[in-house]
């Protein structure tokens, strides 16, 4: 049993030396500031060590969350440019050229019916009669000028001296058909490139080497459209 006469001292904390508590409350401090500033990044989102590779580091602005700039709106494709009149023939026979089919030519006093192609080189021509590209189309107003082999490939004009005036030739594009009747024929030479000069009325030229087997001339057929366009 203790003796209550007999008093113990009181206990005494004692207190840290102040360089200690200097140290304490700017360590306190830091760890506070790190904590704001990692809630700014992400802190209670990443995991443990990926939060811990924050600490102390340098704040660096996020470029990727920048606004990328805007693309350029891309120029605005120039109009294409009307031709009035065929186009020119290249020097090359074989000159690059798409080629094209556009239906189907058929002159029943022949026995012809030939793929129609759309082109002025021999690209073109070699597969059939060939529409020469900045000429009316068939059924449209002006002249629809059309060149055939007359003793290679299929030799679709082989024939066409024997057309006589009335005679049929029958064009058909995407469905549409357009009949010409002759009404004339005739032979020029190489250089009357202008047989394929646009015409008042609607009509059709048919146009091939002449005589057979010979480049000398070109034995020309023309013919008008049986129902013409309305004006």
């Amino acid at each position: 049993m203790v003796d209550a006469s007999i008093r113990l001292p009181p206990v005494r904390h004692r207190r840290a030396p102040a360089r200690w508590r200097w140290t304490l409350a700017v360590t306190a401090v830091a760890v506070a500031a790190a904590s704001a500033g990692l809630e700014l990044v992400g802190w209670q989102d990443g995991p443990p060590l990926l939060r811990a590779s924050f600490v102390g580091a340098r704040a660096v602005p996020d470029v990727r969350l920048e606004a990328s700039p805007a693309p350029a709106a891309p120029a605005a494709a120039a109009a294409p440019v009307a031709r009035v009149g065929p186009i020119d023939v290249p020097a090359d026979s074989y000159a690059p050229e798409e080629i094209v089919e556009l239906g189907t030519l058929e002159i029943p006093k022949l026995g012809v019916r030939a793929r129609l192609m759309h082109g002025v080189t021999l690209r073109n021509i070699d597969y059939g009669p060939s529409h020469w590209p900045g000429t009316a189309m068939p059924g449209q107003a002006g002249n629809v000028v059309i060149a055939g082999h007359r003793v290679t490939h299929s030799r679709p004009f082989r024939n066409i001296d024997q057309l006589g005036t009335g005679d049929e030739v029958a064009l058909t594009v995407q469905g549409e058909q357009a009949t010409y009747r002759v009404s004339s024929s005739f032979v020029v030479t190489p250089d009357r490139t202008d047989i394929a000069n646009p015409t008042a009325t609607p009509t059709l030229t048919l146009f091939a080497c002449h005589p057979p087997g010979s480049a000398r001339q070109r034995y020309v057929v023309r013919a008008d459209l049986v129902n013409p366009p309305a004006v």
